[in-house]
């Protein structure tokens, strides 16, 4: 009989443990709804798009990050956030094939903001070309 209840105490604090570890994870807060790795496509058209990944950060002051469309890694600079629509706008200097600089200007709109698989659509331009822009949180 002690030992069936010895079983049944180390049961129920395993359980307890178990439900404590998985729910604190759900509970817990994702911090600036911009920061984290986000990837997917921008291009002169929705039928010839490339892939981007950014990186973004929220430092308690500004939005930094990084943007890499390739193999050149641009900082993201002038990064504002308008919570009244959340809209995200920022620039990243570049360079086209030939070597002459470019400057990248990103406004999109998060969407499922609730979500953790929330997204920003919009449209980039720079002095040569623009299109639409759409990334995804990973």
């Amino acid at each position: 009989m002690i030992a069936r209840c010895r079983g049944l105490v180390a049961f129920i604090v395993l359980f307890a443990l178990a439900c404590l570890a998985s729910g604190g994870s759900a509970a817990a807060q994702e911090g600036h709804p911009l920061k984290g790795s986000w990837v997917g496509s921008w291009g002169p058209s929705q039928h010839h798009a490339a892939d981007v990944l950014i990186v973004l950060n929220w430092n308690g002051k500004s939005i930094t990050g990084m943007l890499n469309p390739g193999t050149d890694n641009m900082p993201i600079k002038n990064a504002t956030l308008n919570p009244a629509g959340w809209v995200l706008c920022f620039e990243a200097d570049g360079k086209d094939r030939s070597g002459s600089p470019l400057t990248y200007i990103v406004e999109g709109k998060i969407e499922n903001l609730g979500l953790s698989e929330r997204s920003i659509v919009g449209t980039w331009k720079n002095q040569k070309e623009s299109g639409p822009f759409r990334i995804r949180r990973q």
